[in-house]
This record gives C-alpha cells, structure tokens and sequence, in this order.
C-alpha cells in the first residue's frame, strides 16, 4: 500500500494481465509458462504498461486452471520454476515494470496439505481451517448452492461431515474466523513480497467473511440450491480481516505496492468502505457491474445482448460514487470475461478494428486505473464456439450439463456458452499469422482462433493506425496528463442509446470523449466554447486536427477525444 501523500503510483499506471497458460509457450508443450512471458516482455514495454498481473501460477491440480491452488510457496512445473519466476521478475523490473502476483485465498485445492491434514480427522489440528459442518435432517447444512453450480457443501465419507466450497468441490472455503489462518495468509503474502513482488491482486476476497451461522439464502422456486451471495459476500468481518492483514504485511514494510480485490457483488457504497486510504483496507475493487448487464435473470450465460444506456449508467454509477474517496479499477476484459470486442464492440471485420478502438478510448478517459487482459491490445475478438466439446471451462461444462440433465433448452444453452464463456478469454495470444498463432510449437491446450491469420501482433505492431498503436496512444495519455488521473468526470448524453460522451475537468483544462458505439453515422451538437478545440487522439484516419463547427458528424465506431484551456 503506498502512503497517501502525493497520489499514488498506481493512479497514473495501466495493468497488464496475463493468463500464464496462454500467453506464450517456450518449451513445445502447448501450454504457456514463465519463459514464454519473459521472451516477450519487449511487446509489454512497448505498449508502455506499467504493471504486468500474473494469473496463478502456483502448484496445482489444475481443476479451476490453477485457482485451486496446493502450494503457495512454489511455481507449477507447468510454468516453470521458481529460479524462472525470480529470471523474470528481474526482468520486469529490469524495464521499469511492476509485477503483482493473483493471491487465492477465500479457499485452497482439496489436495493443499492444510486440507488433507483438516479432513484426517475431526480431531486433527487443522480442522477448523475449514468450515465443516454436520448434517441438517440428513441432508447439506444450508441451500447454499456453488457458483459453479450444485450443492456448495460436499459430503466427507471418512469424517461423516460436509465442507464448504462456494466453488468447485475440489476448492474448499478457508475458515478465516480462525485466526491461523489469517497468519498463514499474511505470511504467504509477506513470502512474495520479500521475493521482489510490487503486491497482490486478491481473489474474490469480499467471500472471506460468511454470515454467522450460515443461514439458509431466501429460497427460489424450482432450485433446490441458491448462490447466497448475501450471506457469503461482504460479510460482518471482512473489513476487520482486510485491515488486519493490510497492516500486518504491509505496515512496517518501505516500498511503494499496490492492492486490488475482486468482489463480487459489490456495490459502489461498500467500494468506499473498502477503498478509502483511511481505512487502510485495500488500493481499488473489481466490480461485476457493467460486465453483468447483459445477463438474464437465469445468470451470465442467460446472454440478452447489451443496451448501451444501462452499461453507461452503470459504470457512470461507480465514477460518481468513487469521486471523492476511493478508487475505481476499469477493465473491460479478463480471463473471466468473453472477449469485448465481441461482446459490446463489433468484431465484423469491417468495424473490429475500429469499435475495439472505441471501446478502448471509453475506459482509458475515465477516472481509475485501468487494466488490459492479453490479447485486448491487438482487439482480439471470441471464438467460434459450435459445440458443448469445444469448451474445456469448467464452469461452462457444468453448465451445459446441468441444463441437459434438466431437459432444458440445450441449443439455447450453447448459444449462451458462446457468447459468454470463459473459454473466450483463455484461448491463446495470437502472436502472427504462422501456425498456432506463434504461441506454440506443440498443440496447445485451447485451439487458437483461426482469425489470428490476420488479427496478430506481428500485424500491428509498428503500423501506425493499428489497435495495438491506438492502446500504446492511451496509455502515453495516462502517463502524461494529470487530468487523467484527477479531472472531474461529468457524463452527457447519457440516455441516448448510440453516442457515449464525458468530459474531465480540471480547472486549467477540460478533456470531451466522445464515441459513436454503432455502425450508423451520428451528428452531435457540442458547446460552442469546443469549436477550434484540438483533436488529442481519434480512432479514425483522417479525423480533422481540430473540431471546426458546433456539429460533429461522426461515422459509424468512431472516437474522439479533444481538449481545450478552460
């Protein structure tokens, strides 16, 4: 945690993700690994980010792709090494470049020792590591149901006791009422910290305090088990732990890091609580908000399709809130997520380019910090999913499989699986048009989308009107304007249903974005006091260096950001 003088480091930065298994593979086994990044770190510097956020790369199982985690001290031989991880976080910094490890601690692997140890009997000291409750009317303790669908509560033979794992039944919930394991933690993270590491990206850690008791959810007509995330997120001492642990790892400790909490659920009032340098909790949230609109009422493969005003009001929501206190995370894109592009862009090959962008000018003008997930930069786009075999994501098997069993619509489900599957993210990066992409010498692990033909790095990099060049132009922004980082953020606009357009306010400066989210051309009357304002990036060739009249006719995806002395 930085102390909170002048701003923060990580206010100005941009995050880089990469998701180890698919970023690049160095040694012909089709999955990536540690020497793959390093081999292409130069890409990363020159894009110009700041920080680079490592997936898990833990031993594992690798049941959840490496979220179920059986050593935290350790590299998976997977990826590498821990003499590879130390060669390449020398080599991050090396080019000015910060490196956060993904610390996954709301639960462990079922084959982490400290599990193995908890189930050998209900006598073993590690027992209360974990939370195992006995039957309720020979049945789960509660209806609480796995958001990877099912019961979160499996039966243990030897024991005669059931475990909780709000995921996978191979993950089970740590037990942090227990204060051992909340020192196990700390020491985990002060074990990286030491290593070099600049801080920690935190696993859905708003699920690490549950409702005492752990009452039933209200119950939903049809389903016999209910996601509580009610009783499950945000709980009565999740402030108190992240406090605790904030000032036991990083309280004594000189060095500038920074700290991220995946919530879900989460609203823009608990984000203050959580992000207030006050408080000394945490640096910024992810939030599920914007990248939940498009849901139906049966969950995030029941895919409806995206209505403009409500994703604009929902991340306009969390600039207001976090305005005065607190600090806002912006990403459209990660190894959670199908691909922007496809989903609130258009990946025809006619506006890919272009709407990918768009989409990108939208984010970096607003006030947080923002993340790029791999492949993000050159517009990578989902892929062409067609059958239940195509997908390897647990999540998105249990799902088809659920709704088959159910005699449900499996066509529909599909559909749904396509359009919104993790698998989308996790394909690999497409490094040229050769075979594999350039990922690999071997067969890799997810089938590479066959646009990388012609959607590649090798393609864009070094040409002027590409994606990757437009992300490399957002970023030098971020670096070089403070009203970026501190402008006030004002929306305009907001109920039109194409034209997405903010301005950021400085009392020496103001900034207007502007951005067309549609294929049909759109005129937009600004204040007069914009005329002869100066065009500072536009997504589009030939886009005037400067707004000449009160109207601006723009095509279709077309970007624009233009700035002024106020």
């Amino acid at each position: 945690m930085t102390p909170q003088h002048d701003p923060p480091w990580w206010q100005s930065a941009v995050v880089y993700q990469i998701y180890p298994r698919s970023f690049a593979d160095a040694d012909g086994d089709g999955i990536g690994d540690l020497r793959g990044i390093i081999g292409r770190l130069d890409h990363l510097a020159a894009l110009g980010v700041d920080v680079l956020w490592l997936s898990p790369i833990y031993p594992s199982p690798q049941v959840d792709n490496g979220y179920d985690i059986s050593d935290y001290r350790d590299v998976d031989p997977l990826f590498g090494t821990l003499a590879d991880f130390d060669a390449l976080l020398a080599e991050v910094h090396d080019r000015g470049m910060k490196l956060v490890m993904d610390l996954v601690v709301n639960h462990t692997s079922d084959e982490h020792p400290w599990f193995v140890e908890s189930r050998s009997s209900r006598d073993s000291p590690k027992r209360d590591w974990y939370i195992w409750r006995d039957t309720r009317d020979g049945a789960e303790p509660n209806n609480w149901g796995s958001l990877f669908s099912g019961s979160a509560w499996e039966w243990d033979e030897a024991t005669e006791q059931y475990y909780l794992h709000l995921f996978d039944r191979k993950q089970p919930d740590l037990n942090w009422e227990h204060p051992p394991v909340r020192k196990a933690v700390q020491d985990i993270m002060s074990w990286w910290l030491d290593r070099g590491v600049d801080g920690f990206r935190m696993d859905v850690i708003n699920f690490i305090s549950k409702t005492s008791g752990l009452p039933d959810a209200p119950a939903i007509p049809g389903r016999r088990f209910v996601v509580a995330f009610a009783e499950f997120a945000d709980g009565p001492r999740v402030h108190d732990y992240l406090a605790e642990t904030t000032l036991a790892v990083f309280g004594n400790r000189a060095g500038d890091f920074m700290t991220v909490g995946e919530m879900p659920g989460v609203t823009p009032e608990q984000a203050r609580l959580y992000t207030d340098p006050e408080r000394g909790e945490l640096d910024m949230v992810f939030q599920f908000e914007h990248v939940s609109v498009d849901h139906g009422a049966g969950g995030k493969f029941d895919y409806r399709g995206l209505d403009l005003v409500v994703l604009k009001k929902a991340l306009h929501r969390w600039q207001a809130a976090l305005a005065d206190t607190g600090w806002n995370s912006l990403y459209w894109n990660n190894h959670d997520q199908p691909r922007v592009v496809s989903r609130f862009g258009d990946d025809d090959p006619a506006y890919w380019a272009a709407s990918a962008k768009a989409l990108a000018t939208i984010l970096h003008g607003m006030r947080g910090t923002p993340f790029v997930y791999q492949g993000e930069e050159l517009g990578m786009t989902n892929y062409p999913f067609r059958t239940p075999q195509d997908h390897a994501d647990l999540e998105a098997v249990n799902h088809y499989d659920d709704v088959v069993a159910a005699s449900g619509d499996a066509q529909a489900a599909l559909a749904g699986l396509a359009a919104m599957s993790r698998d989308n993210a996790r394909t690999p990066m497409q490094w040229d048009g050769g075979p594999n992409g350039g990922f690999s010498a071997g067969t890799p692990w997810l089938p590479v989308n066959p646009n990388h033909t012609w959607l590649n790095a090798e393609e864009q990099v070094g040409t002027t009107d590409s994606v990757f060049a437009h992300y490399r132009d957002l970023i030098r922004l971020r670096h070089d304007l403070p009203i970026l980082r501190d402008g006030v953020f004002t929306p305009l606009l907001e109920d039109d249903p194409q034209l997405w357009v903010y301005t950021r306010t400085l009392p020496e400066r103001e900034l207007l974005v502007v951005a067309n989210c549609g294929r049909e051309p759109r005129s937009m009357e600004i204040c007069p006091d914009w005329i002869g304002s100066a065009l500072l990036l536009g997504n589009l060739l030939g886009t005037p260096t400067t707004s000449t009249s009160a109207i601006l006719d723009l095509v279709g995806w077309d970007a624009r950001i233009y700035s002024r002395d106020s």
